[in-house]
């Protein structure tokens, strides 16, 4: 797909394949999340970099599920220190603490974007989790993992239960330019992917509730938030 000539078209193009793409992937994670909802588990969310990015987007967010708790330390996000975090992603250990500290339950989901998928930490907590009995969903481009060389034991996708594939083309950024390129696809089609995902849920549930943040924004948004921050604080700290 040529990004460069028409950048919009060719993104929504492209939005459009990694939808049909991964179709039948979507149902099965839809379902597995529908049944740690309604068993009362938590969806672990995590990842390093801009990544971070999209676990912002399953936490504490309109429309999105209550009982998400990130798996995260001010390290790996680039305004505690770009380069910092950039090796903090690949320095083995720090995922067995994080997956430890959240009490990782088996039935539990964990969720892990990473678009290269081959730094330690995401792909660590893959194995952390798994450990846990946790099912294990990595939102990953399959192009750049199959083509980057491991940093770690494994890749994310040899971990994972399932992956959600961005098929976006190795290194992100997809236009090129006289100074690089530019146009990077991987919070896009994440969050794409996400919230496509969080409508199947929905979708599978029924008449039956889904725990959903409201806007605090809209009138009775706080009222209907506060039961969740009841029955998920003392599971979610961050919250």
């Amino acid at each position: 797909m040529d990004f460069s000539a028409d950048f919009g078209t060719a993104v929504r193009e492209h939005l459009r394949l990694v939808e049909d793409r991964n179709a039948a992937t979507l149902d099965a994670v839809a379902a597995r999340l529908l049944d740690a909802v309604r068993a009362g588990r938590l969806v672990h969310t995590a990842a390093a970099g801009h990544g971070l990015a999209a676990v912002l987007e399953t936490f504490y967010r309109a429309g999105g599920l209550a009982c998400v708790r990130p798996l995260f330390h001010p390290g790996l996000l680039p305004l505690h220190g770009a380069q910092a975090s950039t090796q903090l992603e690949r320095v083995p250990g720090l995922a067995a603490t994080l997956v430890a500290q959240a009490r990782v339950q088996p039935g539990d989901v964990g969720v892990v974007f990473s678009n290269s998928g081959v730094n330690a930490f995401p792909v660590e907590v893959a194995a952390e989790l798994r450990k846990r009995e946790a099912y294990v969903v990595a939102f990953c481009s399959r192009p750049h993992m199959d083509s980057a060389p491991a940093r770690s034991f494994a890749k994310l996708g040899e971990l994972a239960d399932a992956v959600l594939d961005t098929a976006i083309p190795p290194g992100d950024a997809v236009v090129p330019t006289a100074g690089g390129t530019t146009g990077a696809l991987s919070t896009l089609c994440a969050t794409y992917l996400w919230n496509l995902l969080l409508v199947r849920l929905t979708t599978l549930a029924g008449a039956v509730p889904v725990p959903l943040w409201q806007s605090s924004n809209l009138p009775g948004g706080d009222t209907a938030n506060e039961g969740f921050l009841d029955r998920y604080r003392a599971l979610v700290p961050m919250l």
